[in-house]
C-alpha cells in the first residue's frame, strides 16, 4: 500500500516542476467527478474552487456560507480522487489573525494537497482587503506554518484588487504581490487583471517567482500562448468550468419546463463515455 507521505511528496515535486518553465493550465473541477474527467483528459495538476464547490452544496462562495472543515473534507475527496497535484483555493485561511492563518495551513497541508492559496480579501465590503502589513504578515504565517511542516508545498499569494473592484488595482496589486514574493510566497497570482500589459507588469515585478492568471470568460487576447509569451507559467480557470455546466443544466431544465419538450437533452454526455472513464479512473 502507498505512503500517503510519499504520494504527496512525489505530487509537490510534480507540481514544482511545473512552475520551473512553460506555461500550464491548472483547471478547477468542482466535486469528485469532474477532478477523475479532466485526469482523463490529460491535464497535469487540479486546483480546487470555492465558488464551484459552493454552488454545488447550494450556498453562495464565502468563508462565511462554507465553512472551514467542509471545505477541507472537500479538498480531501480531491486529493484522494486522483494522484494528480492538487492545489487548494484556501481562500483567506479561514481565519484573519496571523496565528490562525497558520494553523489552518497546516490543517489544509494534512489532506494531501501540493499547492495552497492565501488571499488578502476579507469579506467585508467596508474594508475589503486586509491592511497592507497585516496582508503581508499572513502571508509570512502560511510560509511559516509550511516550513515547520517539513511538508514543501507550493505556496501561492493572492491579491483580489480587481475582484474587490479597487480604484487602482494594478498599483494596489503590484505593491502587494512584490510583498508577499518577499513574504515567502511561491507564486504570485491576482486574479481579475485580463489587460496583457499589465500581465507583463505583474510577471516582471515578482520575477523570478512564476505568476497565475485566472481566466474564466472568454478574452482573444488572454489564450493558452499569448500568456505564455507574457511570461506566465500557471493558467486557471477559477469558477469557469463549474458554470459552464451550471449552464447547461440550466438551459435543459428552463427547456423542460417551459416548452414540455425533452430536445434540450440531445446535447448530453454519454452515458458510456462517463461510465467508461469513471470505470477506469485507476
Amino acid at each position: 500500500m502507498n505512503n500517503p507521505n510519499d504520494i504527496q511528496s512525489s505530487a509537490i515535486a510534480a507540481f514544482r516542476a511545473l512552475h520551473q518553465s512553460g506555461c500550464f493550465v491548472l483547471p478547477n473541477p468542482w466535486d469528485v467527478g469532474s477532478a477523475v474527467y479532466l485526469r482523463h483528459l490529460g491535464f497535469k495538476a487540479l486546483a480546487t474552487t470555492s465558488a464551484g464547490f459552493a454552488f454545488s452544496k447550494g450556498l453562495p462562495d464565502s468563508v462565511s456560507a462554507v465553512p472551514r472543515d467542509l471545505m477541507l473534507g472537500h479538498i480531501s475527496d480531491l486529493v484522494e480522487a486522483t494522484p494528480l497535484p492538487v492545489n487548494a483555493d484556501f481562500q483567506n485561511g479561514y481565519a484573519d489573525e496571523p496565528e490562525s492563518v497558520s494553523t489552518n495551513v497546516g490543517l489544509c497541508i494534512a489532506t494531501g494537497v501540493a499547492g495552497l492559496s492565501i488571499e488578502d480579501a476579507t469579506g467585508d465590503s467596508t474594508t475589503p482587503l486586509y491592511e497592507f502589513e497585516l496582508a503581508v504578515e499572513r502571508i509570512k504565517a502560511a510560509r511559516a506554518a509550511i516550513d515547520d511542516s517539513g511538508i514543501p508545498v507550493v505556496l501561492t499569494a493572492r491579491c483580489e484588487a480587481w475582484l474587490v473592484g479597487q480604484a487602482d488595482p494594478v498599483r494596489v496589486a503590484l505593491e502587494r504581490l512584490v510583498a508577499f514574493a518577499e513574504a515567502g510566497a511561491d507564486c504570485l497570482y491576482a486574479p481579475g487583471v485580463r489587460e496583457p500589459d499589465e500581465i507583463a507588469a505583474i510577471v516582471k515585478a515578482v520575477s523570478p517567482k512564476p505568476v497565475n492568471v485566472l481566466v474564466s470568460a472568454p478574452n482573444p487576447a488572454l489564450s493558452v500562448s499569448r500568456l505564455t509569451d507574457l511570461g506566465v507559467r500557471r493558467i486557471s480557470v477559477g469558477s469557469a468550468l463549474a458554470r459552464v455546466a451550471w449552464g447547461a443544466f440550466m438551459r435543459a431544465a428552463q427547456s423542460v419546463n417551459e416548452t414540455g419538450s425533452f430536445e434540450a437533452f440531445a446535447g448530453a454526455a454519454s452515458f458510456s463515455e462517463l461510465n467508461d472513464v469513471m470505470l477506469n479512473r485507476s
